[in-house]
């Protein structure tokens, strides 16, 4: 319980830490571009490398496909119908225009990041007593982490935009972001315990939401940045966990 809790617990301070680093500084979006782009391969590596190999040990690959596009589904209806999912996969629309108009998409801004927030906390969570490998749970918890850097970078940039004060604006990514800690309270005491085929359909779901992460922050920061770094970044991303993988995997 104290590995999962410290795991949850990193995550959100990484969040914090973005928003506060954002708050302080007025970054350069080249280097942002990059590590969104870092960000979203590692989330693509954690669904091909782990979540992918454990899924597919306990459920039958139909039922892991249809798990996978019910996340995929979940994320992309958000995102058309409420708003952007995650401010850091879709920090190039942040543009002057979003900050003049933060007041009238604040709402819908706070419901989706909170969803998306209270996944990566879930994916956490549940994973802290099942019997997956060490390299799915470290790697799991890597991406993550790193993801959630620029996740904190973009809101906090996006609320300093939009005229908050600093302390304010690191106010409110702490409270947007403790859904994190909601999500890993929620998979570690309410769905451990369930069937291991249940388990692996949840974390499918989880992976679905990861692959529309990955490509819509891909695609977006290719329209706006040059390929090269975007492409070269989100392959970094991508070899890193399966480096980790691997490594962990020859360790045990």
């Amino acid at each position: 319980m104290a590995n999962t809790l410290w795991q949850v617990i990193a995550a959100y301070i990484f969040a914090l830490a973005g928003g506060s680093i954002s708050a302080s500084l007025r970054l350069e979006h080249k280097p942002l571009c990059a590590l969104i782009s870092f960000a979203a391969g590692t989330l693509l590596g954690v669904t091909i490398f782990a979540i992918l190999p454990e899924s597919f040990g306990a459920c039958p690959w139909w039922a892991v496909l249809l798990a996978l596009i019910t996340g995929y589904a979940l994320f992309f209806f958000i995102s058309k119908h409420v708003h952007h999912v995650c401010p850091a996969c879709a920090a190039s629309h942040f543009d002057a225009d979003a900050t003049r108009h933060f007041s009238e998409i604040a709402t819908a801004l706070i419901v989706a990041l909170a969803i998306h927030s209270t996944t990566d906390g879930l994916a956490l969570g549940i994973q802290g007593e099942t019997p997956g490998t060490g390299a799915t749970k470290w790697s799991l918890f890597s991406a993550l982490c790193i993801h959630k850097v620029p996740e904190g970078l973009a809101l906090g940039g996006l609320l300093i935009g939009a005229g908050l004060q600093r302390t304010a604006a690191v106010g409110w990514v702490a409270a947007v972001e403790a859904t994190t800690l909601l999500g890993g309270v929620i998979g570690y005491f309410f769905l451990t315990n369930i069937s291991m085929l249940w388990l692996g359909l949840i974390m499918a779901h989880v992976g679905g939401g990861f692959i529309y992460l990955a490509t819509h922050a891909v695609v977006g920061e290719m329209l706006k940045h040059g390929k090269k770094l975007v492409l070269t970044s989100f392959a970094l991303g991508i070899a890193l966990i399966a480096v980790l993988n691997i490594g962990l995997r020859l360790v045990r």
